[in-house]
């Protein structure tokens, strides 16, 4: 083998792992997340799990992507472990899908329509058609239809490009010495781990042993322990995803390494004391590109419906070897968190869309912030004033987890739907973050009018009442809106927010009043002033968060322009919202 022919295979190695990666970004991206909603939602059932699991690694053409997500999902809380078997041996199935589409490269005929079955065949015709797509349309959906049929067609391009390569290894005889030793089952095993180990692909893999195999020379006996050992060497990438993730996910990534441990062994054992009783004919059988699909697929499918139903002991094997710690109670907020996986940032759509899930939560947590303050200020409590302060605490924490997770998401290439989605969350959690800090200085105020023993008038308490309410509602109206992401909704924020202005005034106004005819202190002046203003900005900050969910599908965020516009004297239906809530919020 020259020089040359050697470079040759190298790019051809290079062409048919960009290929590969090229497909499967441009699958992920056409599921828009859709698939790992799939994962993580409808694997309840073992049997739906094991199909599951074998339906998305088959469409992102990945068994190692689609076990490192499991780990991803059981790591955040999303999948049980005992979920995550059934999916798993799934995505061994899936993987073998691969194998068969490199395996049609070897279709000969002279009829037009089967050699047009060849993928080499047609190939060529998706190239140009994907360029075309890409060069042309600016759709996202279209040009990540156009990326995978590129991908597909550099894909093909490398693996013919390595087989021409190899070919002339037949003639040399060191090379015909060389693979025959293969066939000893221990480093045939260790040479298909080692493979499959550095490039990180079982498909991979098995595509280099699919060329390899048109160079004649290559027999069964030698194949057979090969694919075995890419099967535990397709671990690897699992394991290392699992490193500083949480037991359960380590405990997923060791399922993962036992499965095809045991199924490795059995066959393994299975074969060769077959045939040392009697040997099979299969083993001298020359081995082909069809053939080795057929192997690996029938090790995966055999694999699976033996250790199927051990399913729930390789859950209490991988339980043994990493052993629980005493189980402290966790808050549903605090698991939420663990959504911001950082394996998810490989699948940008979906991490969006757990983002999105944490964003949502921290809304609720900064809500309810502001509602258990303002409850501070009819009945004080030491308990519901140290949970105003616990709930601050888990806001700021949001805030600084969910915006380290976002920048780190948001140089990956992202559909427009997500772009809009983590544009919303960059600017709507700064403001979550504000309404907590000013729950914090309402309770503060609560507790000082509690120590001093201070108590507002009659006339104060019903205006503060109203007050309250309104804020109450423009909290209620503008966290919901976000969560349902409702736009009608959020055109009702900010007409409230305008009328809470009013408010603020006239409360105030009449403070003063009391306190020029002697019926209020000012001490209890400077408290009011403080809670008002406080209930003020937190209208102001429900403002940001509906303009913001409005203007982010325009992709402009001038958000005083925007609120300039509504107030203009010509909006009539901003000014009969505007009059509605005059209505329903007037002091007494």
């Amino acid at each position: 083998m020259s020089f040359f022919d050697l470079l040759t295979m190298i790019g051809g190695l290079a062409l048919f792992l960009y290929g590969m990666s090229m497909m499967g970004d441009g699958l992920t991206k056409a599921s828009g997340g859709r698939l790992e909603t799939i994962l993580g939602k409808l694997t309840d059932n073992r049997v739906k799990a094991v199909l599951v699991g074998a339906g998305v690694t088959a469409m992102v053409q990945s068994s190692s992507a689609t076990t490192v997500m499991v780990v991803g999902f059981v790591n955040s809380g999303i999948m049980r472990l005992e979920q995550a078997v059934g999916v798993i041996m799934g995505a061994n199935i899936g993987t073998t899908i691969t194998a068969w589409i490199l395996a049609m490269a070897g279709i000969n005929s002279e009829s037009f329509l089967v050699q047009m079955l060849n993928p080499t065949s047609f190939s060529p015709i998706l190239a140009i058609v994907g360029a075309m797509i890409l060069l042309f349309s600016h759709k996202d959906r279209r040009r990540n239809i156009a990326t995978i049929m590129l991908g597909f067609s550099i894909l093909m391009m490398g693996m013919d490009t390595m087989s021409g390569a190899v070919k002339p290894l037949a003639e040399h005889p060191e090379f015909a010495h060389i693979l025959p030793s293969l066939s000893n089952p221990i480093l045939g095993m260790l040479v298909g781990l080692a493979m499959c180990a550095v490039l990180q692909s079982s498909s991979v893999s098995v595509g280099i042993l699919q060329s390899l195999s048109l160079t004649g020379v290559l027999s069964f006996d030698a194949v057979i322990p090969v694919i075995l050992g890419m099967n535990i060497g397709a671990c690897v990438p699992t394991l290392l995803s699992s490193i500083g993730a949480r037991k359960n996910a380590k405990r997923a990534a060791l399922i993962h390494l036992y499965f095809n441990i045991l199924g490795t062994a059995m066959i393994l054992i299975a074969v060769y004391a077959l045939n040392a009783v009697r040997p099979l004919e299969i083993m001298s059988v020359t081995a082909s590109p069809l053939g080795i699909a057929v192997i690996h697929t029938m090790f995966k499918v055999v694999t699976t419906l033996i250790l199927f139903p051990f399913s729930k002991g390789l859950v209490k094997l991988a339980g043994m070897t990493v052993r629980e710690d005493a189980v402290s109670e966790t808050a549903p907020e605090d698991r939420a968190l663990g959504r911001l996986d950082a394996r998810f940032l490989e699948t940008p759509s979906y991490a969006v869309e757990q983002s999105r899930a944490v964003a949502v939560v921290m809304a609720g947590l900064a809500e309810e912030s502001m509602n258990v303050a303002m409850s501070l200020l009819d009945s004080y409590s030491e308990e519901a004033a140290k949970r105003v302060q616990e709930l601050e605490e888990k806001v700021d924490v949001f805030e600084d987890q969910l915006g380290s997770y976002l920048v780190k998401l948001s140089p990956r290439v992202l559909l427009e739907k997500d772009s809009h989605t983590l544009s919303t969350i960059l600017h709507c959690i700064g403001d979550f973050e504000r309404i907590s800090d000013h729950a914090l200085n309402i309770m503060e105020c609560a507790r000082e009018m509690h120590e001093k023993e201070l108590e507002f008038s009659d006339k104060a308490k019903k205006e503060l009442a109203v007050f309250k309410r309104a804020v109450h509602d423009i909290l209620n109206i503008t966290m919901l809106s976000f969560r349902e992401d409702n736009l009608e909704m959020a055109r009702q924020v900010e007409p409230l927010e305008e009328v809470i202005d009013g408010l603020n005034l006239d409360v105030k106004q009449r403070h003063v009043k009391r306190l020029r005819k002697g019926k209020c202190t000012i001490e209890l002046g400077f408290v009011l002033t403080d809670i008002t203003t406080n209930f003020e900005r937190v209208s102001d900050h429900c403002s940001n968060i509906a303009v913001c969910l409005l203007q982010v599908n325009e992709d402009e965020f001038d958000t005083h322009a925007y609120v300039d516009g509504l107030k203009t004297g010509d909006n009539v239906d901003f000014r009969g919202k505007v009059m509605a809530y005059r209505e329903r919020y007037q002091l007494p």
